[in-house]
């Protein structure tokens, strides 16, 4: 069924095809407007189209006269969500799309709004909202989030009154509004002893974890090994690592112009990776991305969700990959993971439930409950399986050596340099003549140093 939603703007008229389940959320959320409620949270995941729900929303609010004011948390959002919102017909001389920090600081100046939408919804009970909200508390407060929860703080039922769920995750895959995906995990960075600010990973510290470990030329093999030729976004740690591991790098502080022309050439393959410090994370538009990888640790479920989907954007026979080189996949489980949001503060002493297994073959991570790898056809055991539903899964050190020695036999014919085979032979503790045998098998060239090796050998 084809629901359209027509506004008129001035002279232009605009037509916009909203899917049913959008469709749905905007009646439920005026139902729930004409009851009473006038604080809303609204929760659809990643990916599920929540800029032309709130550009609708807005839309209809201005034709009939309403003064709408939409705060965003950055900068970067601005512009982006104006342009939705053109689309969707808003009459922008009712209407303001405002960071939230300069709209706190000009409440004097604001026109008073009817209708209060909140972008990423989940920020709404930092003091900065809380002034917005307490200025103009007659307004009707709409919130928009796929995460309606906030690292170290309490639940989001100081700022909303009502939570209207729309369809999750899995659903959207399911639908093909999503692309499926593999996700592999590879842990190349132990957490522990990093210090908690604030309910997060002290940015100083993993920054010094991550040039402490070298990870940069792990990354490339990872992306070499699982992606190679797709369109990826790397997620570092700080701005240091993403130009370590960059052939191009964005961040907050590069110029405008400069962004828009790299986004480009990625959008027309010229490029074909961006390693980037969370730019490219909340509501942020990230075209024909194909790949994403994880090399920033995080206890935020909210930045954990918006990096790891951002590559499941629905086309045709897309499987969207995600490389995760930090383990965040054991602290949050997979991005389609069935979750329970609600309004109330979270207990401190509740702990994730993490319903995740990794193959030992291929490191894709699969639900708990897989009998077969889907990736590689490894067949796990049953006391394997067992463990993965009793046990909660902890995050655990994955060295190189022991990556290696999970390796298949066969991957020795993978390997294309003599260190390499070195290391995956001390990893599998075979004797140090089988290097210069599979060396020789290979056509991979041998240090002039073993020459004597080789003449005893007859090899």
């Amino acid at each position: 069924m084809k629901d359209y939603y027509k506004i008129m703007n001035k002279t232009e008229v605009k037509e916009v095809e909203l899917r049913p389940y959008q469709q749905d959320l905007i009646n439920r959320t005026r139902q729930q407007i004409t009851q009473g409620k006038k604080s809303i949270c609204v929760v659809l995941g990643c990916g599920g189209g929540k800029s032309v729900i709130q550009g609708m929303i807005a839309a209809s609010a201005t034709t009939k006269g309403n003064r709408v004011l939409f705060i965003v948390h950055r900068k970067e959002l601005c512009e982006q969500i104006t342009d939705t919102f053109r689309m969707c017909g808003v009459d922008f001389e009712l209407c303001s799309v405002e960071m939230v920090g300069t709209v706190s600081r000009r409440l004097d100046k604001i026109p008073t709004p009817a209708v209060i939408i909140t972008d990423e919804a989940h920020h709404s009970l930092a003091a900065t909202y809380r002034k917005i909200y307490d200025k103009f508390p007659d307004a009707i407060r709409l919130g928009f989030t796929a995460t309606p929860c906030r690292l170290g703080s309490g639940g989001l039922g100081e700022i909303f009154d009502s939570l209207i769920e729309g369809v999750s995750t899995k659903w959207l895959i399911d639908s093909h509004y999503l692309a499926p995906y593999k996700y592999y995990s590879i842990k190349l960075a132990d957490v522990k002893g990093v210090r908690v600010t604030h309910g997060e990973y002290n940015q100083s510290d993993i920054a010094q974890l991550m040039e402490k470990n070298m990870i940069y030329g792990s990354t490339v093999d990872e992306y070499i090994r699982l992606a190679n030729g797709k369109r990826t976004i790397v997620y570092c740690a700080s701005v240091e690592a993403s130009k370590h591991t960059a052939a191009e790098h964005l961040d907050g502080e590069t110029d405008k112009n400069r962004r828009a022309n790299i986004i480009g050439q990625f959008r027309a393959g010229q490029i074909t990776v961006l390693c980037n410090v969370d730019l490219f994370g909340e509501g942020f538009d990230v075209p024909d991305c194909e790949c994403v990888m994880l090399v920033r640790p995080t206890k935020s479920l909210t930045l954990y969700i918006q990096q790891s989907m951002r590559s499941m954007r629905y086309k045709p026979d897309k499987t969207a990959i995600i490389i995760d080189l930090v383990a965040n996949v054991y602290t949050h489980g997979l991005p389609d993971e069935p979750r329970e949001w609600t309004l109330k503060a979270k207990r401190h002493t509740a702990q994730n439930k993490v319903t995740v297994r990794q193959c030992p073959v291929c490191f894709c991570v699969l639900p708990s409950t897989s009998k077969i790898c889907s990736e590689c056809g490894y067949e796990f055991q049953k006391q394997e399986r067992a463990e993965a539903e009793q046990l909660d899964m902890e995050m655990k050190e994955l060295t190189p050596e022991e990556i290696l020695k999970a390796k298949p036999y066969d991957y020795y014919k993978d390997i294309s340099t003599f260190d390499e085979m070195k290391r995956f032979q001390r990893a599998k503790g075979y004797k140090f003549a089988w290097v210069i045998h599979k060396c020789v098998e290979l056509g991979i060239s041998i240090p002039d140093k073993y020459n004597n090796m080789r003449r005893i050998m007859g090899v």
